[in-house]
């Protein structure tokens, strides 16, 4: 407990280890620091109960009664309390010193040093009457004449500016009205209203307005939107500014028009046509409205990406699939239909996604297998691509600018998607500024920037399921943060995810018997493109996550004892981990240093670990206790395959055609009881559910008409009788414009640090 002894009042400026700290000003002062750091009232009052017995744990009743006395706190906001406290002693050219060490299941406490610091200007009427804290910083100095006497100057001096500043006041009162009263900022401007964002939107509706398309002069924006009246979408076109938006063409009913983009020239916009039973084409139209024309066709189940040539006589197309699928990247001209298929390395199980030429018709930039990809460049014509990134990011969208040297791409951190800023050149980053954002376009002739403003909130949810139909949705652990990736244990009792809700990303765990047992698991950051796996006696998980100098790792953590360990997973990029048959095998999915997808499995037992067999060309996958054998997707294609448990090569078999497609390959769980669930939406129903057998999939049901699901994660009870989701609370995306500025600035950031760019 906090001493009654230690109730004595501190001094205002204290010494915490090489910090200084003043309670009056709830500032923090680092070393080497260009700032103070300004603290919490609730911070602070935390920081208070902790230095008053450094040293000492304070447990976590002890701090809610003195910091939140006469309420009912959750653990979020304690939390919350202690990470900024982490971040406010945190130094800026390292991790720093430990401040405040966690004590699992039981409280925190203050690990470095506390001491006054006594002001070297303090007389000696003013000195405390009991003996301070004594610090080896402070010296007593004698008086100087000056130092006796510089108070009542200074108290003269202020005395005279304020005469001085009211009578300039009397004066501009009779010349003018009364301005209105505000306060002034450190900079000595005055408070008039919210700061300018660097960007506006130019649509504020309740759905969604994706894919923009800029005008070559950047006057116009054309975008997809839902269509009120029916089900689908159209393609509309709006002025930079707040005009209403007017259509392109009309849509047939039944039909979404999509993707779409703007020629060179300005006079036409291509855009794909996906109709009834799969059917798609990719159109022109005149962007004055009218004027359709059919370019080709495509399929509509899988990813489709295209773009003009320069000179605007071809269109460019990526990897396509299904009934017109084509390997690689290859172009269209126009005027006589021909394809031109480009000779460069691409491998079986690789998708080449978003080709774009550079405006100076020298490079085609593309992203290879965009789910977990990186940004590549190759000469125009063809040739051996060189890889820009080596992030294994979802990259969301991307542009070039009219220098034909930088790119700006979208790419998903933690729980949201932000713009970054490439030098293909120099290979450095730099943040755009904007959360939130993704699929970015840029005017070719300005640098006008167009891009789509998403800021969803997701919750968990339990669904009931019952004869294989899913019921309504309950909610679980309500909060304001962006929840994601529910991974039940095999006990049925036990929960994790991953959440901002503390203000920071990281993995939380619950009991499901005890709600108030929820709280974030310390020590990690984990990624949110691959779920964790529990072991199958529910006590430790695999995590997937980066290490402090970005290198993928993976994780063992036991969630009940706050334990972290790295394994020593013999894999160069460690991309997924679960457990096998039992805790002793290990199944890795991996990115090897040839950027080929493979699942190994490993018998953990020995040193190094001991490879057991290996199934190239694997994104996901998931072990069936039930039957035995290991399930996955592939890159290469849509659909289901099975193993059985050692990986065997004759006991591969497809279990499914197009369940997960391509895109939803993570979208997928299998329960204890081996029953296969799938998440998909469509036009009509925001989050479809089937459950999928070996005689293909079953019967598809709305779990949720309005609400979208995440395509990243989610788990089934033991008997396959509930599942475990993240649905919107709230949602929608609009379309914002800014201007970029002529050149980058100066501060960058290099590729393989961009993931912890956005923490520090």
């Amino acid at each position: 407990m906090i001493s009654p002894a230690s109730e004595t009042t501190p001094a205002d400026v204290i010494l915490i280890g090489a910090c200084t700290v003043t309670l009056s000003l709830r500032e923090v002062v680092v070393p080497g620091a260009r700032r103070p750091r300004r603290l919490t009232p609730k911070a602070l009052g935390v920081l208070k109960a902790l230095m008053r017995v450094p040293g000492a744990v304070v447990s976590r009743d002890e701090l809610f009664a003195e910091v939140w006395p006469d309420t009912l706190p959750t653990n979020d906001v304690l939390t919350q309390a202690v990470t900024q406290l982490r971040k406010a002693f945190a130094s800026d050219d390292d991790a720093g010193a430990v401040y405040i060490e966690t004590i699992a299941k039981t409280g925190y406490r203050l690990v470095q040093p506390v001491s006054d610091v006594v002001p070297e200007t303090a007389d000696a009427s003013d000195t405390p009457d009991f003996d301070p804290v004594p610090t080896s910083a402070w010296v007593p100095r004698p008086r100087s004449l000056w130092r006796r006497t510089r108070r009542y100057v200074y108290l003269a001096i202020g005395l005279a500016m304020i005469i001085a500043m009211l009578v300039m006041a009397a004066l501009l009162s009779q010349r003018s009205a009364p301005a209105a009263s505000g306060g002034v900022l450190e900079d000595g401007s005055r408070v008039v209203g919210s700061p300018p964002r660097p960007y506006r939107l130019i649509t504020a509706t309740a759905g969604f307005e994706t894919y923009p398309t800029a005008s070559p002069d950047g006057s116009q924006v054309a975008y997809e939107a839902e269509n009120a009246n029916q089900d689908g979408s159209n393609i509309r076109l709006q002025t930079s500014g707040n005009a209403p938006a007017r259509l392109l063409t009309e849509t047939p009913a039944g039909h979404a028009d999509r993707f779409p983009n703007w020629s060179p020239d300005g006079r036409e916009i291509a855009f794909a046509r996906f109709g009834p039973e799969g059917s798609c084409e990719v159109l022109l139209a005149s962007a004055t409205g009218g004027a359709i024309r059919h370019l080709t066709r495509c399929d509509g189940t899988e990813l489709l990406s295209f773009d003009w040539t320069p000179d605007g006589r071809g269109m460019v197309f990526g990897s396509m699939a299904g009934r017109y699928a084509h390997r690689g990247i290859r172009v269209l001209d126009i005027a006589s239909g021909q394809w031109t298929a480009l000779t460069y390395p691409v491998a079986a199980d690789s998708f080449d996604y978003a080709p774009r030429f550079s405006p100076d018709g020298r490079w085609i930039v593309f992203v290879r297998n965009p789910q977990i990809g990186d940004l590549w460049r190759m000469p125009a014509a063809g040739g051996t691509p060189e890889q820009l990134t080596n992030d294994l990011a979802e990259i969301r969208g991307w542009a070039w600018r009219g220098d034909s040297r930088h790119i700006v791409f979208g790419r998903r951190v933690d729980s949201e998607s932000r713009l970054y800023e490439l030098d293909t050149q120099t290979r450095t980053l730099r943040d755009v500024g904007v959360d939130d954002a993704e699929s970015p376009t840029l005017a070719r002739h300005t640098n006008m920037l167009a891009f789509v403003h998403r800021r969803p909130q997701f919750g968990l949810f339990r669904v009931p399921i019952t004869n294989g139909q899913p019921g309504t949705p309950e909610r679980l652990f309500p909060s304001s943060g962006r929840d994601a990736q529910p991974m039940l244990a095999p006990d049925g009792k036990q929960l994790v995810f991953t959440s901002d809700r503390s203000g920071s990303f990281g993995l939380w765990w619950a009991d499901l018997t005890r709600p108030d047992s929820l709280r974030p698991v310390e020590g990690l950051r984990p990624e949110t493109r691959q779920a964790p796996d529990w072991s199958p006696d529910s006590t430790r998980l695999l995590v997937s996550g980066r290490d402090a100098q970005a290198r993928p790792v993976i994780y063992e953590v036991s969630p009940r004892d706050e334990q972290v360990v790295a394994l020593p997973v013999p894999v160069a990029q460690p991309l997924q981990a679960l457990y096998a048959d039992d805790s002793d095998h290990v199944l890795v999915v991996e990115r090897d240093r040839d950027e080929q997808l493979r699942l190994s499995l490993f018998d953990r037992r020995p040193t190094p670990w001991r490879l057991l067999g290996q199934i190239d060309g694997v994104s996901q996958a998931r072990f069936d206790p039930a039957g035995q054998r290991v399930l996955f997707t592939r890159l290469s294609a849509g659909g289901l395959w099975s193993a059985d448990a050692r990986l065997t090569p004759d006991s591969i078999r497809q279990v499914s055609e197009d369940r997960p497609t391509r895109w939803r390959y993570r979208a997928w769980a299998v329960a204890r009881n081996g029953s296969l669930d799938y998440l998909s939406n469509r036009a009509d129903c925001a989050t479809g559910f089937a459950r999928i057998t070996d005689n293909g999939p079953g019967t598809e049901y709305c779990l949720d008409p309005d609400r979208l699901s995440t395509s990243n994660g989610f788990s089934a009870q033991p008997d396959g009788s509930a599942l475990y989701l993240p649905l919107a609370v709230a949602d929608g995306a609009d379309i914002g414009v800014m201007t970029l500025p002529e050149s980058p600035r100066p501060m960058f950031l290099s590729v393989s640090n961009l993931l912890f760019w956005k923490g520090k």
